[in-house]
């Protein structure tokens, strides 16, 4: 068996067993590693070094979660989630309202997915602020937050898949177009950036399909969580009720150059930190608890922060095997000269990769250089090649447990400890996302 096979198989069976992700992460890239034939030394040396790569995105997760929780300590996102309960209460006593506040909820939430990889590019920046207050609204409508996890990772995924906007621009024209131009040498006739979004817009309809089905046929049942909403609710006002004008004012001042600072900088950390000073200075918080309120902050957002270091020094483990191109070359052996079993072959062995790296944008680059050649040797079109790279590099983004698609949904939805990142995020999302995006992925390089 492959190495790479091998340490994304005991990562995924470990996680789903309910083994720390983290500890997962661990244990598969050592296993890993040691299949392949590296010394103990070597694995160890080469996870340590790989761990700096996700320290900068840990960093600014933290400073993100301080940022969130102060804003929390002002009261006003809880003011607005409480009058969404007593409207809930009072207002919108018929099934029929209800349904109302519920599909508006999920179209806002992914409204906000889709803005924040676009016109307002912070990523997953705004679940930490966003979804938090809003999940006593959702245990009043007992909204499954599965649901909430699918439509949350379908807005930030698909819209750099499709949308060459933000984060779209990036992936779609910096990192696929760039790398497979590469991939084909000088000779070749270059692709354009017309070429990817029509290239990609098929595989984004899986993604759609998925949604579709999660909302309305998987989820779409009512479910029970445990809530204190009435407390929160009087909490909220209490805090709400004692900001001053110029408290408020701080606070707007806050949110806008915080997201000024980090579309300026394109750091996530000094836009977090500037949020975080200027709602301390407004005097929301006592001097004496911003210290705790940083802490709470960190630990809200630390599991995010950990699993993404771990999961860069796995990458890098992977990548020293050196079993990425031998897990290629063995599937080719497979394949003889079947074009639509080869299409569906290079999709399987991104989705594998990407599982264990958690990232699209890494894994591009390294199947771009394998795949290219490939495909024009079975004689695939340049959109289809775009779309099986595009496609295999996006497969496994969403449902992996270390990627950020996932984590960042199971961050703002775990706020009071009642949603398993394993088995209500990343198993709902593998199963309604990568599953028809291996189809309409493979149907994309047949037809075009």
């Amino acid at each position: 068996m492959n190495a790479v096979v091998l340490a994304v198989i005991v990562m995924m069976v470990l996680s789903t067993l309910r083994v720390a992700v983290v500890f997962a992460l661990i244990v598969s890239a050592i296993v890993g590693g040691l299949y392949a034939g590296l010394p103990v030394t070597v694995v160890i040396k080469v996870f340590n070094d790989g761990l700096g790569g996700g320290a900068p995105v840990a960093l600014a997760y933290a400073t993100l979660g301080a940022f969130a929780v102060a804003l929390s300590r002002t009261g006003i996102s809880q003011r607005l989630s409480g009058r969404i309960v007593e409207y809930i209460r009072h207002d919108a006593s018929g099934s029929g309202q209800l349904r109302l506040v519920k599909w508006s909820l999920l179209a806002a939430l992914i409204l906000s997915g889709l803005a924040s990889q676009t016109l307002i590019p912070v990523h997953i920046a705004f679940i930490p602020v966003l979804v938090p207050p809003l999940v006593q609204v959702m245990n009043r409508l007992q909204l499954d937050r599965r649901a909430v996890a699918c439509a949350i990772t379908f807005s930030i995924t698909v819209t750099y898949m499709a949308v060459p906007l933000g984060f779209g621009a990036v992936f779609l024209n910096d990192i696929l177009l760039v790398n497979i131009n590469l991939a084909l040498g000088e000779g070749a006739e270059p692709l354009t950036r017309e070429m990817t979004s029509k290239a990609m817009l098929i595989p984004a309809l899986g993604m759609v399909a998925g949604l579709v089905i999660a909302l309305l046929i998987s989820y779409r049942k009512k479910r029970h969580y445990a809530s204190d909403e009435a407390q929160d609710a009087q909490e909220s006002g209490q805090v709400a009720a004692r900001l001053t004008r110029r408290q408020q004012l701080m606070i707007v001042l806050a949110l806008i150059l915080a997201l000024t600072v980090q579309l300026m900088t394109g750091s996530m950390v000094f836009g977090g930190l500037m949020g975080f000073s200027l709602v301390s200075l407004s005097g929301v918080i006592n001097w004496r608890e911003q210290d705790t309120v940083f802490v709470q902050g960190m630990r809200m957002m630390a599991m995010v922060g950990f699993i993404m270091i771990s999961a860069s020094g796995f990458a890098a483990v992977m990548k020293a095997t050196g079993q990425i191109d031998s897990l290629v070359a063995a599937s080719l052996e497979l394949i003889g000269d079947n074009r639509a079993l080869a299409a569906l072959v290079m999709l399987v062995v991104g989705l594998l990769i990407t599982l264990g790296i958690g990232s699209s944008f890494s894994t591009v680059p390294i199947l771009a250089a394998i795949y290219v050649p490939m495909a024009v040797s079975f004689g695939f079109s340049t959109l289809a090649i775009i779309a099986l790279v595009g496609t295999a590099a996006a497969l496994g983004d969403a449902g992996s447990p270390v990627s950020d698609s996932t984590l960042g949904p199971t961050a703002g939805l775990n706020i009071d400890g009642q949603h398993d990142h394993i088995w209500q995020t990343v198993v709902p999302t593998f199963i309604h996302f990568n599953l028809p995006l291996l189809l309409f992925g493979w149907a994309a390089a047949m037809v075009l």
